[in-house]
C-alpha cells in the first residue's frame, strides 16, 4: 500500500481531462439508452447511426481529419511532422449488445478521442501520423458475425455475409448502403499492414480479476483462441414407461456426463482456459419419451493453440468411452476456429512500464473475450490492449461499470504510450 502511495506522489501529472471523458461517455450512453438504466445500440441501427453521427463531430471538434471507410468504420487522422512515416492506429467500437452496459468498447473509443483531445489541447506535435478509429459492428448480433469492421478491412467479410437478412429482411449490404456507403466497394477498405507501427487498444476487462485484487492496469497478454464443435448424441427414442432403466440407450444421461467431462477436463490442467457447453436441443422432448437424440456445442477458449488442441483430444475420448457405456453414438465436429492473437511483447513491456510510471498498479493477464485487435494481430500488426477494471467483473448488461478514474488511468496509459512509441 505504501508503494502504491509513493507511485502515486511520484509520478508526473496526468494528461488525460478525467471530467471531460465522463462527460463523453454519459452523452454517449444516452444514444438507445433503455429502461434498466443500459443501452442498445446494436451495429447497423438507427441509434448506431445517430451515435456515429455525434462520435464523428466530435472528432472534427479534436482537430481531425474525418472519414469513414466502405466497411462503415469511422477514420480520424491527425497528421504528424513526417508523413512518410507509418500511423499509430488506436480505438474500439460504440456498438452494443441488447440491453448492454455503457462501457464495453465505449472507453476505448471515448478514451480514444480523449488522447487526441488532449494532444490538441497541449498543441503536441508528433513525429508519426496517429488515427484513431471506431470500428464497426464489432459485437455482431445484428447479423451474428461478429468484428466486421476490423475483420473487413483486414480478411475481407466471410462469404455470403453481405447478403445475410435481418428479421425484417434487410440485407448487411443494404444497412451499408444506409450508412452512405457503397458494399461493391468494400475491399477498398483494406488496411496495408505495413503502413502501421501498431495498433493499441483500450477496454473495459469484462472480468472481475482486476477489480478483485484492487490492481489499476491490466497487461493484456493476448487474445484468446476460440474453438467452437457441434456435437451430436444419438441413441434410441423409447417408451419411458415399458423401458427397463438398464436397456435404455438415453441420448440426454450420456450428453449430461458429456457437458461434466467438458468441465473436468479443463478444470484438470492450470491455466485460464474455459470451456462451455451453452445450450441443449433434446429429441423428441416428451416426458414420456426415452430421449433419443440430443445436439448442442461446445465452445473451448484458451491464450495457447497446444492447449486448445490437446483439451479436445481428451474431451474425445471421455466421449468415446461414454458413448460405449451409454450405447450411444457421439460426433464431435468442429463447426469454427479463431486463433488466438498475442499481444507484442515489447508493447506489453511499454504498457506496462509506462503505467507503473505514472503510478499506476498493473498486472498482466489473457483476454478472454474477442476484441476487433485481434484481427489486426491477423495480418502482422503488433497489438497491444490496456485493461481497466469492471466492478464485480459484469459485463454485457445494464449493470456493467467501471470507475470514471479508471477510464481516465486507462486513457492516461493510452495516451503515453502512443507518445512514447512516437519518439521511439
Amino acid at each position: 500500500m505504501l508503494a502504491t502511495v509513493l507511485l502515486s506522489y511520484l509520478a508526473p501529472p496526468p494528461h488525460i481531462d478525467e471530467v471531460r471523458l465522463k462527460k463523453l461517455l454519459v452523452k454517449l450512453s444516452e444514444f438507445g439508452r433503455d429502461a434498466e438504466g443500459g443501452v442498445s445500440r446494436l451495429g447497423f441501427s438507427e441509434e448506431d447511426r445517430a451515435a456515429r453521427a455525434w462520435v464523428m463531430e466530435k472528432m472534427k471538434e479534436a482537430g481531425l481529419r474525418v472519414w469513414v471507410d466502405p466497411a462503415a468504420n469511422i477514420h480520424g487522422l491527425r497528421a504528424g511532422t513526417d508523413p512518410s512515416l507509418p500511423v499509430i492506429l488506436f480505438g474500439s467500437h460504440i456498438d452494443t449488445v441488447p440491453h448492454g452496459g455503457n462501457f464495453d468498447g465505449n472507453v476505448g473509443s471515448m478514451g480514444a478521442l480523449e488522447v487526441m483531445l488532449s494532444l490538441q489541447d497541449r498543441k503536441v506535435v508528433t513525429r508519426h501520423p496517429l488515427e484513431m478509429i471506431v470500428w464497426s459492428d464489432e459485437e455482431g448480433v445484428h447479423y451474428d458475425k461478429g468484428v466486421f469492421g476490423s475483420r473487413a478491412v483486414t480478411r475481407g467479410p466471410y462469404p455470403g455475409e453481405l447478403e445475410l437478412r435481418d428479421a425484417e429482411g434487410v440485407s448487411l449490404a443494404d444497412w451499408i448502403r444506409r450508412y452512405g456507403l457503397d458494399p461493391g466497394r468494400i475491399g477498398d477498405a483494406r488496411l496495408d499492414p505495413g503502413k502501421i507501427v501498431a495498433y493499441l487498444e483500450l477496454h473495459i476487462e469484462q472480468g472481475a480479476i482486476l477489480f478483485r485484487g484492487g490492481i489499476q492496469i491490466g497487461v493484456v497478454e493476448g487474445i484468446v483462441g476460440v474453438d467452437l464443435f457441434r456435437v451430436t448424441v444419438e441413441g434410441f427414442a423409447n417408451h419411458a414407461g415399458t423401458t427397463p432403466m438398464g436397456e435404455r440407450r438415453d441420448a440426454l444421461a450420456a450428453a449430461a456426463r458429456l457437458v461434466q467431462a467438458v468441465r473436468e477436463e479443463v478444470m484438470a490442467r492450470p491455466g485460464s482456459q474455459v470451456g462451455n457447453v451453452g445450450w441443449m436441443q433434446v429429441m423428441p422432448g416428451a416426458p414420456n419419451v426415452v430421449p433419443g437424440l440430443v445436439r448442442m456445442p461446445i465452445e473451448i477458449r484458451a491464450l495457447d493453440r497446444e492447449v486448445l488442441d490437446e483439451l479436445i483430444a481428451r474431451i474425445r475420448r471421455r466421449a468415446a468411452v461414454i458413448a460405449a457405456d451409454a450405447g450411444v453414438a457421439v460426433s464431435i465436429e468442429r463447426q469454427a476456429s479463431d486463433e488466438p492473437a498475442l499481444a507484442d511483447a515489447r508493447l506489453r513491456d511499454l504498457i506496462e512500464t509506462t503505467a507503473r510510471e505514472a503510478g499506476f498498479t498493473t498486472l498482466r493477464l489473457p483476454s478472454g473475450a474477442g476484441h476487433d485487435a485481434q484481427s489486426l494481430e491477423r495480418i502482422g500488426v503488433p497489438i497491444g490492449m490496456i485493461f481497466v477494471p469492471s466492478r464485480e467483473g459484469i459485463s454485457h448488461s445494464p449493470r456493467e461499470w467501471s470507475e470514471w478514474e479508471n477510464c481516465a488511468r486507462g486513457a492516461e496509459v493510452l495516451y503515453r504510450v502512443i507518445t512514447a512509441l512516437d519518439q521511439n
